[in-house]
């Protein structure tokens, strides 16, 4: 395989070329043969390799030999777009491509437009929503709900058991996290029990499985009290037979104190970050939104004449407002723009649909293709909705925006636990700290009871930090 540019050239211009460069037979002196030696120490293994090198050829190729000094960023973020949006690539394929072209223009060149690409968007920002993602599984029929849960075929009657359970929840409007979760300690009882008959099923065998949890599986107290707390609504709401003869006390789950940043340790943080992914961390700091609330946010949330926020279907299904921070305001309009570009481009394709909840698919027929509805966060990749054959830009995936969290923790050298959810325990405790009082931290974090909003209040009587240790008195 011969690379028909000249990577040297590229590099360097103004200076005399040298030969063509071979990938089979690599001239070890070759600025090539440096790249391939880059790849090595970051440990890309051997088979990996050949399809970096063929990203980086393809690269070359198609901006026609554009020197990487001189490289722009529509160029580059073109090139990325027309393999996020083919179809026949996976994720890791377009994660790889990025890989492979950082690692040219930031690590092996020094390319300026390295600094202008936000390079977590692209690498991230591609992976596609399953069916059963939150988002989406509620849409799915209470048949393929279970089926995807029970991966055996398993007993009928267990099967009708778990369907009726599905069914129970949904006529509540419980949330589609509290479904999930209830359905899989549905299934693992029924296969602990080891029993053809559901009828059959009793108070001795919860207690026989809840220790199991306990001593074998040696789980938290929160995991035994959540099985415990699902096998109640199964026994009460779809088997009929309420437990009123358990004997098993409920787990006493320990005393927790949050991680939170400091607000140094949240600058060192948001300075690590940039592009989408440093705007949505610096949002959900800067407002106490939830991971999910976040990424979910469209397009008619966000209220600039009256800099706020409105978080629709939160936890427990509620509604609320938060503050724009005023920090924010200008990048996030300038990203909504480029949104609005992207989704005309979107329209023109014939591509601008994306999801909406409950039955307003079939209540506003044109409504997924209306801006308003838009999601702001959206994926830099289009992709095939799972429940049909239509093309939809969907929210980026809330695992792209953790990875980046995390990698910017390490990044700054931040000794603690960094997690999207440890923003908005910093939120909470940085409020308090500022002299707001608990009502109103409770509003803005949409607590249900303050009691929960109370465990921020450890900033108000701090004994061990308060204290002067003895050995200081010495």
């Amino acid at each position: 395989m011969t690379l028909k540019c000249n990577i040297h050239s590229m590099l360097y211009p103004n200076l005399e070329p040298t030969s063509p460069l071979r990938i089979a037979e690599p001239d070890r002196g070759s600025r090539w043969q440096q790249y391939i030696r880059l790849l090595s120490l970051r440990k890309v293994s051997e088979k990996a390799q050949r399809y970096y090198v063929k990203h980086v050829e393809d690269l070359i190729r198609e901006t026609r030999q554009t020197p990487l000094l001189n490289m722009r960023r529509k160029v580059v973020e073109a090139f990325f777009q027309q393999r996020a949006d083919n179809p026949r690539l996976e994720d890791w394929q377009v994660r790889q491509c990025v890989d492979a072209i950082q690692l040219l223009l930031e690590d092996f060149a020094h390319a300026p437009v390295s600094d202008e690409i936000d390079w977590d968007a692209w690498r991230y920002g591609s992976q596609r929503l399953d069916v059963d993602h939150a988002t989406l599984a509620r849409d799915q029929s209470v048949v393929q709900t279970v089926a995807r849960s029970a991966k055996k075929p398993g007993i009928p009657e267990q099967r009708q058991a778990l369907e009726q359970l599905v069914i129970e929840i949904r006529a509540r409007h419980y949330s589609i996290r509290t479904e999930k979760t209830y359905l899989n300690w549905a299934v693992r009882f029924f296969g602990f029990c080891k029993s053809d008959q559901v009828n059959t099923a009793n108070a001795g065998q919860v207690q026989l499985f809840l220790q199991y949890l306990a001593v074998e599986r040696k789980v938290s107290a929160s995991t035994q009290n959540q099985a415990l707390n699902a096998l109640v609504f199964l026994f009460n709401n779809v088997l009929q037979t309420p437990l009123t003869n358990l004997e098993f006390p409920r787990a006493r789950r320990p005393k927790r104190l949050p991680v939170v940043l400091t607000r140094t340790e949240v600058g060192e943080l948001l300075g690590a970050m940039s592009g989408i992914y440093g705007l949505m961390t610096g949002l959900m700091y800067g407002t106490g939104m939830r991971l999910m609330e976040c990424v979910r946010l469209r397009v008619m949330d966000v209220d600039f004449g009256n800099r706020q926020i409105v978080v629709r279907d939160g936890k427990g299904n509620k509604d609320r407002v938060v503050p724009l921070p005023n920090r924010y305001t200008d990048m996030l309009q300038v990203h909504i723009e480029q949104r609005r570009q992207l989704h005309q481009q979107d329209l023109a394709a014939g591509q601008g649909g994306t999801c909406l909840p409950a039955a307003l698919a079939r209540k506003l027929s044109k409504a997924a293709e209306e801006w308003m509805w838009q999601y702001v966060f959206a994926s830099a990749r289009l992709a095939q909705d799972p429940r049909g054959d239509v093309m939809r830009r969907h929210h980026i995936h809330e695992t792209s925006l953790q990875k980046a969290i995390g990698a910017a923790a390490r990044h700054a050298k931040i000794s603690k636990r960094v997690n999207s959810h440890a923003l908005r325990h910093s939120f909470a405790t940085h409020l308090l700290e500022s002299g707001y009082d608990i009502r109103t931290v409770q509003e803005l974090l949409g607590h249900a009871d303050v009691s929960t909003t109370m465990i921020y209040t450890h900033v108000l009587n701090r004994p061990g930090v308060t204290v002067v240790s003895p050995v200081d008195q010495l």
